[in-house]
């Protein structure tokens, strides 16, 4: 057995809990490691820490806030290993309270005493300006193992002295589609946006095939039920049960009185073309927050559900309604 433990380096709480937890599994003889919420930044130093990791992940426990709890599910996306949040951040919808300690919660979940919540993910591909289109009339590829890991020796590097170059270290940046990547994986939403210019961008949205809408706003929010308590609930979308396989599509600003957020079918595919130059030479594409970085511009983004979810534990009582009444509603 071996013991993921990410913990949010910036919290002293979530550091000594961290120190709690290694001291406790190294006494149950239970393999395990951990690792720094501030090596998981960009894609880059997700590539470098996943390389390390076994084969074989049985647990991963998440010490912070909701942030820490999305990048570990982008360190472990494409792999079904059961995630364990425990809140030393400020939010932490996602995440368990940590009133009754570190270890009594991962102890229950070994025991097999917590609830699996199993959270539809999102699968996001791209295509940009000049490249044929594969997934135009309906034909989606087979879904790959590990995207994210596709980087040859020489991209990766480039994409090291990248962010290694960048004032910030390259936080919140993905680099990959400069590497050739055109699939990727979120737990909350993808955002196509306006870019740079600041100026609106016009797009069409469409639903599995079907022209739904011609849009102009500053762009369009594509989420899951767990990310619907997330950005698209700051668009104005709706709260959706954590159990809905579907996506919600949210406008962003819409330059119209006529737009709605829209809730789609568990199999259906949420399609955005920007096919003027104006608006796809202006947009912006982010994964859970992450900006991704391509070298030519968007012109159609494919979002629908992905073939292996994240599964969230939940230790004790706690109703969702309850959680989304309190933290949402007041």
């Amino acid at each position: 057995m071996y013991i993921l433990i990410v913990r949010n380096n910036s919290n002293p709480q979530a550091v000594d809990a961290s120190l709690m937890l290694a001291a406790y599994l190294g006494g149950q003889g239970i393999s395990h490691g951990v690792v720094d919420v501030a090596q998981l930044g960009n894609d880059s130093l997700r590539a470098e820490v996943r390389r390390q990791l076994p084969d074989e992940v049985d647990l991963a426990v998440a010490l912070g806030g909701d942030g820490t709890i999305l990048q570990t599910a982008h360190l472990l996306a494409w792999r079904e290993v059961p995630l364990l949040g425990i809140n030393y951040g400020r939010l932490g919808f996602l995440a368990n309270d940590s009133e009754g300690g570190v270890v009594p919660l991962v102890a229950a979940a070994l025991a097999g005493d917590a609830v699996a919540e199993r959270r539809a993910s999102l699968r996001v591909d791209v295509v940009l300006d000049g490249e044929p289109d594969p997934l135009a009339d309906g034909a989606l590829p087979d879904p790959v193992a590990d995207p994210l890991g596709g980087c040859d020796d020489a991209c990766r590097a480039a994409m090291l002295q990248a962010a290694s170059d960048d004032p910030h270290g390259g936080f919140g940046v993905n680099r990959l589609g400069l590497c050739g990547t055109r699939t990727f994986h979120a737990l909350n939403e993808v955002a196509v946006t306006r870019g740079a210019m600041g100026r609106i961008i016009d797009f069409s949205l469409g639903i599995s095939g079907s022209p739904v809408a011609q849009m102009r706003g500053d762009g369009v929010v594509v989420a899951t039920a767990t990310g619907s308590t997330a950005y698209a609930l700051s668009a104005g979308g709706p709260v959706v049960a954590p159990s809905y396989q579907g996506l919600v599509a949210v406008p962003l600003a819409p330059h119209t009185l006529r737009a709605r957020a829209i809730v789609t079918g568990e199999s259906d595919v949420v399609e955005v073309a920007l096919d003027s130059p104006d608006a796809f030479r202006e947009a912006t594409l982010f994964v859970d927050g992450e900006l991704l970085m391509f070298d030519r511009p968007v012109r159609r983004v494919y979002a629908r559900r992905a073939e292996v979810p994240v599964t969230l534990l939940r230790c004790g009582d706690g109703a969702f309604y309850d959680r989304a009444a309190s933290v949402f509603f007041g």
